[in-house]
Formats: structure tokens, C-alpha cells, sequence
């Protein structure tokens, strides 16, 4: 389970790269325009629940604390966990570098909220939405962040 548990995220450090250390590369926008580039983590999760979704169902279908902590527990549940978490913060992720490229947010903003997504998910999100809020109580100038990309 530990190669499969680190599988998980090599398939999501690519996009991830790209999107914070290269926002401004052409093929950045390209690549992470699709949301197909969750699909790598998505099928490693469904390939490890699909076979156990009889009891995993009944679990989350009335969640109880102890159920869901016995579950994550072992290494079987803690990667299902991670290949969970890393799809959908990855998913969010693509959605701020997107919105943040079309509202020509500056990446010296973004990049940093960007990471936070990364490592803990809903941190980065809130830090971005709140800097969406600012912007747009100033009256949605986001010029003064800086242009994205640079002039030509």
C-alpha cells in the first residue's frame, strides 16, 4: 500500500508544479485547462473502494466517529483518504489558477494561495476567496495585482 499511497501523489505534482512555479509558461493554462488531469487520482480511488464499497457505504452513509477513525486507521484507509484528498484539492487548485487567470489576478498572489491548496486544502481555498472578496470590494480592479500574463 505504501507504493500505491506515494503513486498518488506523483500523479498530482506535475499539474501542481505548473501551476505554481510556472504560471505564467503558455503551456500551463493548456494542460491544467482540462479537469481531466484529476483523473490519475480519481481512478487510484476507485480502484481501491469500488471492491470495498460494501462496507465502505454503510460507514459514511451514517457516519460515526469511531467507524471512520478505525477506517482511516489502516494503511488501506489512510490512502484511499489521501488519493481522496489530493483529487479534489488538486480539482480546487485548478479552479483558482483559472478564476485568478481570468480575473489577471498577479501570480505573486495567487502562487502562494496556490501551495496552501496544496498542502492544506481548504486553508489555500479560504485565503483565496478572501482575496477575491477584497478585489472585488475595491470594485474589481485587479490591475494593481499586477497583469497576467505580462504584456506582450
Amino acid at each position: 500500500m505504501e507504493t500505491v499511497f506515494q503513486l498518488v501523489g506523483f500523479t498530482v505534482l506535475p499539474w501542481w508544479a505548473a501551476m505554481i512555479l510556472a504560471p505564467r509558461w503558455r503551456w500551463t493554462t493548456r494542460l491544467v485547462s482540462s479537469p481531466l488531469i484529476v483523473v490519475p487520482p480519481l481512478a487510484i480511488y476507485a480502484v481501491l473502494v469500488l471492491p470495498r464499497l460494501a462496507a465502505i457505504l454503510p460507514a459514511v452513509a451514517s457516519p460515526e466517529l469511531g467507524v471512520i477513525a478505525a477506517s482511516l486507521g489502516t494503511p488501506t484507509g489512510t490512502t484511499i483518504a489521501w488519493a481522496h484528498f489530493l483529487a479534489f484539492d488538486l480539482f480546487v487548485g485548478r479552479w483558482i489558477f483559472l478564476d485568478a487567470r481570468e480575473r489577471a489576478l498577479s501570480p505573486w498572489l495567487v502562487s502562494p494561495l496556490l501551495l496552501a491548496t496544496f498542502l492544506v486544502g481548504p486553508i489555500g481555498l479560504l485565503g483565496y476567496l478572501a482575496l477575491r472578496s477584497a478585489l472585488t470590494r475595491r470594485g474589481g480592479d485587479s490591475s494593481a495585482a499586477g497583469p497576467w500574463p505580462p504584456p506582450a
